[in-house]
């Protein structure tokens, strides 16, 4: 179950039910926070509403700095997480559908379908939309692998990249999340004062 909770604690055999439990707690918080609602969602780019970079931000910044601080304690070992491969042209290519998706539909993959798990009609056209693209790629692979797999980098990190300490760019993380927070509340004043008053 994870580097924290040894094989004879808990048998290897749960991890998919205890996946399941996590996925459904999961999609209580995203219900409960409000993160089913497009209009919450899209609130970041119209600049009334920054829940979401606020909540994504912070679970970010205290994934990294829980992550490290189990490394330097002893009970995780950095060098044993998985690092997804970076197949640069795909990523951008990728974000950038994914951004355009996220914006005209104000969804991300996850919060639609907890949407759609309470009954929300714009999140079937979303998801459905979804679906549409999974089938156009697998059936046109052969088109798009070139660019699907172009500028391989493997499983890198902008630490490896950039050869940059990692306490340090965790910090620096920290600060602009700082910062992206105090531009946020400032923005979203500005909006409110624009339209609802």
């Amino acid at each position: 179950m994870g580097p924290l909770i040894p094989n004879d604690i808990i048998p290897i055999e749960w991890d998919s039910i205890i996946a399941i439990l996590i996925g459904i707690v999961f999609g209580f918080v995203l219900e409960a926070s409000g993160f089913s609602s497009s209009r919450k969602l899209a609130g970041v780019f119209y600049g009334y509403d920054f829940a979401v970079l606020k909540v994504f931000f912070t679970a970010a910044a205290v994934s990294v700095i829980g992550i490290y601080y189990m490394d330097y304690l002893g009970y995780l070992n950095i060098s044993q997480l998985y690092v997804h491969p970076t197949y640069l042209w795909g990523a951008i290519i990728g974000g950038v559908i994914m951004g355009v998706g996220f914006v005209a539909g104000g969804f991300c993959p996850g919060t639609s379908l907890c949407a759609v798990a309470i009954g929300k009609l714009d999140a079937w056209i979303y998801v459905g939309g979804i679906m549409v693209g999974v089938f156009l790629f697998s059936e046109l692979y052969t088109i798009f692998q070139p660019i699907y797999e172009g500028y391989y980098l493997g499983n890198i990190t902008l630490m490896d990249s950039f050869g940059w300490n990692p306490y340090w760019v965790i910090f620096i993380f920290a600060i602009i999340a700082i910062v992206a927070f105090v531009v946020a509340d400032i923005v979203r004043k500005k909006v409110k004062k624009v339209f609802y008053e």
